[in-house]
């Protein structure tokens, strides 16, 4: 499109022009187009006008054309445009809604974008848009397993109740170890995090050895008692459990949750419970470890210590997890457990009617 009026406003259509481009409350798309007409008016080169008014020479040469037929209402109006499609009618909606909650055709394990728009013949950002109101997400899968234990209740009230109510003149430990820890050295070196580039890390590395890490969270003041140990069989968990007794203030009783691991029953280790009668463990209901407050320590330190850690030996690995339980037990809180019991067990589906 090229220049094809000569535009000459008049007295009144200027001073329109002029209060349009002074006035703040404007669409900034007024304004261009009315300063667009003003420079127009003063004999400016098309690209003069176009670099003033900051837009291109074709945007120029249109709303020229469209003051010359319409006047100033002609540039504060848009043109209409083709109506767009349709809206999806509530058929089709509730046909797609119950496809993606049914098993897909063929060998597919789960819907996809592109397979639900082929079927219902609607475009792939339609599906997205449906999914997204309705909070479906078949991409997505989680992981559950319900546990067994016929003293599952009775269980979790006895740990939750030692979250929630500590006995007095006591000391509650949660104890538990993370095993095969491996020493992981990488072939390269990584490069550095920079402004639009994030670290990076070879995905290919080698193998230094492993080691396990017995730990004990102090749920009163979020301390954490860890010792690094080449296995982990029932020797050295009452190795650890020594390790415990001799930290723990003198005279007080020791309660210690538990998971339901082998080595936290073996007869050595329940002999050793009954030579220590200031000693009562606390077990977990079976595949309920979650219960374990020092759960959450291990996945904090895997996180934020081992996973991204460089080791070029066991020795290397055990000092890193010496140095950051050091600086964890600097600024350790007391863990405050927030679920009661029988918030779990509503959450389960274990109850259908007030927990007493």
């Amino acid at each position: 499109m090229a220049q094809t009026v000569s535009v000459i406003p008049s007295a009144e259509d200027r001073q329109r022009l002029l209060a349009i481009v002074s006035d703040r409350n404007r669409p900034i798309k007024h304004v261009q187009r009315a300063r667009i007409i003003l420079f127009s008016a003063e004999r400016l080169p098309v690209l003069e006008v176009a670099r003033r008014a900051g837009v291109s020479r074709p945007a120029v040469w249109r709303w020229q054309q469209r003051y010359g037929e319409q006047g100033v209402e002609g540039l504060l109006r848009d043109k209409t445009r083709k109506p767009g499609r349709a809206p999806l009618s509530a058929k089709v909606v509730a046909k797609l809604l119950e496809l993606t909650c049914s098993e897909p055709p063929g060998q597919a394990t789960h819907w996809t974008g592109r397979a639900m728009a082929k079927v219902m013949g609607i475009s792939l950002r339609a599906v997205q848009r449906l999914w997204e109101a309705h909070r479906l997400q078949p991409h997505r899968l989680r992981t559950f397993k319900r546990s067994n234990d016929p003293k599952f209740a009775e269980k979790v009230e006895d740990v939750v109740g030692l979250y929630m109510a500590p006995p007095a003149h006591a000391v509650v430990v949660s104890i538990d170890e993370k095993s095969q820890i491996q020493a992981l050295d990488r072939t390269q070196p990584g490069l550095p995090l920079k402004p639009g580039k994030c670290g990076t890390m070879t995905h290919d590395y080698k193998r230094n050895g492993t080691t396990t890490l017995f730990a004990a969270l102090n749920v009163l003041d979020g301390t954490v008692l860890g010792r690094c140990m080449s296995q982990h069989r029932h020797q050295e968990f009452i190795r650890f459990l020594k390790a415990v007794e001799r930290s723990a203030p003198a005279g007080k009783v020791i309660h210690a949750i538990l998971d339901n691991y082998a080595a936290h029953k073996h007869p050595a280790v329940m002999k050793w419970l009954a030579d220590h009668p200031r000693w009562t463990f606390h077990f977990t209901p079976t595949s309920a470890s979650w219960l374990n407050a020092v759960e959450g320590f291990f996945s904090t330190i895997t996180r934020r210590r081992i996973r991204r850690g460089v080791f070029s030996s066991v020795a290397d690995l055990e000092e890193a997890i010496a140095r950051y339980i050091k600086a964890h037990n600097k600024a350790a809180k007391p863990f405050v457990w927030t679920t009661s019991a029988q918030a779990i067990f509503e959450k389960l589906d274990l109850i259908s009617e007030p927990f007493e």
